[in-house]
């Protein structure tokens, strides 16, 4: 199947905006495979600290320095579900390698926090830069220079944007990504809405709400609903970063062990002279169309309006928010998966999953099938399940063309809608974002009055007090990266539902995020420029009407031009913001932070 002409055309258009930053880039690489690996180079002193601590097989063989050494950078720790299967890793990697004759080291750590347990804290405010935090101490893991390819253990919101980042200042090094997998399904989506809707009415007790959320998130591995970190996995996947059908195949089986093993071999064969193919090559201007059109054909994460932008920006390539516009009107919406439907990630995985979603697009010509991987093939090795044979050994099987559960996840024939839901908006308020993949068609537009607040929990307060039981659009400002880091607001999702199940006609307008968890209630976020930044929205006053239009993209306050250009932004006292919970360590993150469509990162 021929290239589709609009994704042949925003590949082109990606290619020409990026000629020179992209250039530049691939020539600092290159000549750093020129100069090869360094540790044969170490000084005696500089390569004896290197193997000190190894055992007498592994320091025999970085003292040769002839076979791989690869880098473990990994993100364990045991209080994020989805990383809790890592802490086995590294044993279990470095004995895979000892048998194929090669060695691995644990580079170093890197931070990992979670979302959901601080969403709606202050902790919250470190989240987004974390990111770029990441990515540095990622570049600190690997900057002795000891090593020939790196294996990049992460699975969550902003670890592994932050990982790719890092790996990509050390593009010259080829990267493998390894994925842990989804934890067992607990309580159906479906009930756990209820329940957190039931408490926001005080319909249900506390002790009712815990019981819903540890039946939802009871075990080890990545949360099942379809945020961030599972959008995650499916980018890695599709952009050639993981093995093939990698991403949700259960933690602690020997079909996830045997990918594993995989995985770190092929990790060291690619850091070969022969097979040299470093991770800022496979990282192209394909690669990151792919990832778009994977990202619309799932209805994945907000988030990646950001990460993506940053991503490509480390390779050198300037991806725009009009990119993933003219994307989304050609790459249609096959999956349901919860918060776009009732279903979560292991019911998607079982209906065929990436397998099935790769095969379908590039039957469709809307990926790029001649894109690098990791896996030695194009991506057209994508289109196939991993299993286990007789003899328990790794092979790959061609998918099914039919879907096993059509409920959530479809062929090209059939999608859930002609387009990938997410959007662009432009109007007087600035430049902003809406995933309409679970909206209702009667919500695209909402035409409404303003109430305007500066912080997520006055909207709680607000319902509780009886005061938004009508029509309206909550503008929530100075939420941005400079003002506060730009947290996620995924706490208001419940109020805010409950009131549009009441027949209100509401929406959301913030210069903050909603991440991959925001579903059917309209919500134009990162708004940019952002409040902090005397941007429109920092001239909203309540009454003021406000126009968002999902279907013609556009978000308006409908106030006469003049006098609207006449007022004065408001200010804000940030300073409640500004320490506590380590963000007093941040300010030089909020101050360098870039707009919400350059990245919102320092990077």
């Amino acid at each position: 199947m021929s290239l589709h002409p609009v994704v042949a055309e925003v590949t082109e258009r990606l290619r020409e905006r990026s000629r020179a930053t992209r250039a530049a880039y691939l020539e600092r690489i290159n000549n750093a495979v020129i100069d090869g690996p360094h540790r044969a180079r170490l000084s005696c002193g500089n390569l004896a600290h290197g193997f000190a601590a190894c055992n007498t097989h592994d320091k025999a063989a970085l003292r040769e320095g002839h076979a791989p050494n690869v880098a473990i950078v990994t993100a364990y720790n045991d209080m994020l579900s989805a990383h809790q299967p890592y802490e086995r890793y590294p044993d279990f990697i470095r004995e895979v390698a000892r048998q194929a004759g090669f060695t691995a080291q644990v580079a170093g750590g890197v931070p990992a926090m979670c979302d959901g347990v601080t969403q709606g804290r202050a902790g919250m405010e470190l989240s987004l830069f974390s990111r770029d935090l990441i990515a540095m101490t990622t570049a600190i893991a690997l900057s002795h220079d000891m090593f020939d390819s790196a294996l990049y253990l992460g699975i969550c919101d902003k670890i592994v944007p932050g990982l790719l980042i890092g790996a990509l200042s050390f593009g010259h090094l080829p990267g493998v990504f390894v994925p842990s997998g989804p934890m067992p399904s607990g309580i159906s989506n479906e009930q756990k809405s209820k329940v957190r809707q039931a408490y926001t009415e005080g319909k249900a007790s506390r002790d009712e709400l815990l019981e819903a959320e540890a039946a939802s998130y009871h075990s080890a591995g990545t949360c099942t609903f379809y945020g961030t970190a599972n959008s995650n996995q499916m980018l890695m996947e599709i952009m050639g970063l993981h093995l093939p059908g990698a991403s949700f195949v259960a933690p602690e089986t020997p079909l996830r062990d045997a990918l594993t093993a995989e995985a770190v071999r092929r990790c060291a064969a690619l850091g070969k002279a022969g097979e040299h193919l470093p991770i800022g090559h496979i990282v192209d201007e394909r690669a990151i169309v792919n990832g778009v059109v994977g990202l619309h054909a799932t209805g994945g994460s907000t988030n990646h309006l950001l990460h993506l932008v940053a991503i490509a920006q480390a390779a050198g390539i300037a991806l725009r928010w009009e990119d993933f516009d003219a994307l989304s009107s050609v790459a249609p919406l096959l999956a349901r998966v919860y918060p776009n439907g009732y279903a979560d990630v292991n019911h998607f995985h079982e209906a065929g999953g990436m397998s099935f979603l790769i095969d379908q697009l590039l039957s469709a010509g809307l990926l790029h099938g001649d894109a690098r991987t990791i896996a030695g093939t194009d991506l057209s090795g994508y289109a196939k399940v991993p299993e286990l044979d007789e003899a328990g050994q790794l092979i790959w099987k061609p998918v099914s063309k039919e879907s096993g559960n059509r409920g959530v996840l479809r062929a090209m024939n059939e999608p859930f809608r002609a387009d990938g839901g997410l959007r662009m908006l432009n109007g007087n308020l600035g430049r902003s974002v809406i995933k309409v993949s679970s909206v209702p068609d009667d919500r695209l537009v909402i035409e409404a009055p303003a109430v305007v607040f500066h912080d997520q929990d006055d909207i709680k307060r607000a319902f509780d007090r009886g005061e938004l039981n009508r029509d309206f659009i909550a503008v929530v400002r100075f939420q941005g990266p400079r003002a506060i880091g730009m947290p996620e607001l995924h706490k208001l999702t419940p109020t805010l539902a409950v009131l549009q199940d009441r027949g209100h006609r509401i929406a959301l307008v913030t210069d903050g995020r909603m991440s991959g968890a925001s579903g059917r209630v309209p919500a134009a976020i990162h708004v940019t420029p952002e409040a902090d930044d005397c941007g429109p929205i920092a001239k909203v006053r309540d009454g003021d009407i406000i126009r968002l239009d999902a279907a013609k993209g556009t978000l308006d306050v409908l106030v006469d031009a003049a006098e609207f250009a006449a007022r004065t932004p408001a200010v804000e006292d940030l300073s409640r913001h500004q320490h506590g919970m380590g963000r007093e360590l941040f300010g030089i993150f909020r101050r360098n932070a870039v707009a919400a469509d350059l990245g919102a990162g320092v990077l």
